[in-house]
């Protein structure tokens, strides 16, 4: 079988911006139609050698980029992140996050005892910074430190007004406001050293109305939390970003943590909005209001006391359960899956080493790495649901999930039509293979299965494998060896894997055909990566199916009532996980979830056991003697039907 691997169509330049677009893309990705527009700011040349450049020097600062950051920055960041993908030594680096952030700035002066961190560098005892700085952390390169400490010095307009501050008589009497809008400041462009800072003195600080500036107002050497929103955050956290956003791709770990740090500010901005729009979302069942009532509850400010994470919110409990019901209903109304396709993408596919540079890996380009596994997916549901490459289509849906690397792949669910519906073995035999083909008949199909659909050897040979748990591999590798397909008892069919010779792995590995995880042949070929295809075999299938592609996002389990009060955002907030891949997933605005065709909910209650939405300010009675408040979709659809026939 031979044929050519599938390339996106050739990337175009936006001719306002000169972003780089990939195949579905649209203008809006970018500066929409130059719509949005910054100016210009190059980096510093010795800045962007170390950005660029193949030295010693060079190679250590993007290696340790974020450590580098770290001893430079003016604020502190607290985040819990997991350093246990990292401590394996396996696999790509990757900052994952879990929780939240939280951005701290200290006073002018340090502790008794305490030694000098962060902000308090750039005005306590600034004769010694650079030995202050190594002690934060010798591992890193003095010569390096210097190097960025000096272009700080010279560049950064916050380190030169911190240094005139330095120098005042009365700092003990001082508080600093950085302005997030100077007068006479144009917003893209960048900021002056007199711009950036106002100091006052002898003046009540915390009585003033600051909007979003930054207040420095402690000399004690406590902390005090910035919001994530403040406008000069950015720049204090991260002092040798760039202002050239192109050199901000070439930050490598940098880049990670600052692409998570940013889309948890965005969430939560929409998080803290919900959290103050509890009257517009809150809703308690009509019959639990009629029990509150009898009781002698009257105050509605008593009842269902708990913040609320509507289904509205992408990725909460409402909004997966209200999804795997809608799959649900499909199912009812269609028939069970006829196929489960995961696809996952290829760091080498040539869209993506194309773009980077001599020294970069995938794992530096995050951005890059999500954008093209968006087109690529967008192809592929051009093929598998338009094109009806494994048949007719008559209902999909899928999810995309991102695993703890932050590596992108997709599980979608098919419906075929019933003259497409896959009947007994022969039919599984036609579409989906478990075999490593031989290398002399078919040479790229051996490479792609070899390459793309060998499973982790586990087991005895490797009992640390992520696919181990209670000493059993949970994908059932390695299989049986079987010369015919059997229809199954469970999930899938036991595809056939014959007895073959053994094919080598190199480094003293091999594997034969019990390892092959079912691939169908045309669309590896085509898209050369990991495209596991299934057939669902049996109606107990279903219900492993969708709960697995509907298990939920990446978090950890946690659940902590104080009292009888529940906030559902700050579970979320506390129990999520984030990595840069689906960070920036969501900053693009690509889709997670999709079902066709779409559902309409009709919410089913037993008598006067419905939802009401209700405001504090409304007493209980008024609630339950509104004739609107006892009518639903389900009680319309009844009367509906009584009155026509």
């Amino acid at each position: 079988m031979m044929m050519a691997k599938s390339r996106l169509p050739h990337p175009f330049t936006c001719r306002h911006c000169n972003a780089r677009l990939f195949h579905h893309e649209s203008r809006d990705t970018c500066c929409n139609g130059g719509k949005v527009s910054f100016s210009r700011v190059d980096a510093p040349i010795e800045l962007q050698q170390l950005f660029l450049d193949g030295s010693t020097e060079g190679k250590h600062f993007r290696q340790h980029i974020r450590s580098y950051n770290h001893v430079l920055s003016f604020t502190s960041i607290g985040v819990h992140v997991d350093e246990n993908i990292l401590a394996s030594g396996r696999g790509i680096y990757t900052f994952r996050a879990q929780g939240a952030f939280y951005h701290n700035i200290g006073g002018f002066y340090p502790n008794e005892g305490v030694r000098l961190r962060f902000f308090q560098l750039y005005i306590y005892d600034t004769d010694n910074e650079l030995h202050n700085r190594m002690q934060e952390n010798p591992q890193l390169h003095q010569s390096v430190v210097h190097k960025l400490q000096k272009m700080l010095h010279q560049f950064n307009p916050f380190v030169i007004r911190f240094k005139q501050l330095s120098i005042l008589p009365n700092i003990s009497e001082c508080s600093l406001i950085l302005k997030e809008r100077p007068r006479n400041h144009h917003q893209y462009n960048l900021p002056t050293a007199e711009q950036v800072a106002k100091i006052i003195v002898g003046c009540d600080a915390d009585s003033m109305d600051y909007g979003r500036d930054i207040n420095v107002i402690r000399c004690d050497g406590n902390l005090k939390k910035v919001q994530e929103t403040k406008g000069y955050y950015d720049p204090l956290q991260y002092p040798i970003r760039p202002n050239d956003q192109s050199m901000l791709l070439n930050a490598g770990q940098l880049l990670q943590q600052y692409v998570v740090d940013n889309y948890v500010k965005i969430e939560s901005g929409r998080l803290r909005w919900i959290k103050e729009h509890q009257s517009d979302i809150r809703s308690e069942l009509y019959q639990g209001l009629h029990d509150a009532l009898h009781v002698g509850e009257t105050n509605e400010e008593n009842i269902g006391k708990r913040t609320i994470l509507p289904s509205s919110f992408i990725g909460s409990r409402r909004d997966m359960t209200q999804r795997y019901e809608d799959d649900m209903a499909i199912v009812l109304n269609g028939g069970k899956p006829d196929i489960f396709l995961t696809m996952t993408y290829n760091p080498s596919w040539s869209e993506i080493t194309s773009e980077l540079l001599s020294f970069q890996t995938p794992q530096d380009r995050p951005d890059l790495l999500t954008r093209i596994f968006h087109s690529k997916f967008e192809k592929l549901k051009d093929d598998v649901i338009n094109k009806g490459v494994l048949g007719k289509v008559k209902s999909y849906m899928y999810v995309t999930e991102l695993q703890k690397r932050g590596l992108p792949h997709v599980h979608m669910l098919l419906v075929l039509e019933s003259n497409d519906k896959l009947c007994d073995p022969k039919d599984y035999d036609s579409m989906v293979r478990a075999e490593i083909p031989k290398l002399e008949c078919e040479p790229q199909l051996h490479e792609a299965v070899v390459r793309h659909m060998i499973h982790v050897p586990c087991g005895i040979i490797n009992r640390k494998s992520p696919c181990m748990k209670d000493g059993h591999c949970k994908k059932r590798f390695p299989k049986q060896f079987l010369d015919e397909t059997h229809q199954g008892t469970d999930s899938y069919p036991e595809y056939r894997t014959r007895f073959d010779e053994s094919v080598s792995l190199g480094k003293d590995r091999s594997v034969d055909n019990r390892w092959v995880v079912p691939y169908n042949p045309w669309l590896l070929l085509k898209y050369d990566c990991h495209i596991n295809v299934e057939i669902c075999s049996s109606i107990k299938s279903i219900k492993y199916l969708y709960k697995y592609v509907y298990k939920g996002p990446d978090c950890v389990a946690m659940e902590v009532h104080k009292g009888s009060y529940m906030d559902e955002v700050q579970q979320y907030v506390d129990a999520r996980w984030i990595c840069a891949p689906k960070a920036l997933w969501k900053i693009f605005r690509f889709t997670l979830y999709r079902l066709y065709p779409s559902v309409e909910r009709l919410q089913i209650h037993l008598p006067n056991c419905h939802q009401v939405r209700f405001y504090d300010h409304q007493q209980i009675a008024d609630v339950l003697n509104n004739e609107r408040n006892s009518k639903t979709m389900l009680t319309q659809f009844f009367a509906l039907n009584l009155r026509d026939p």
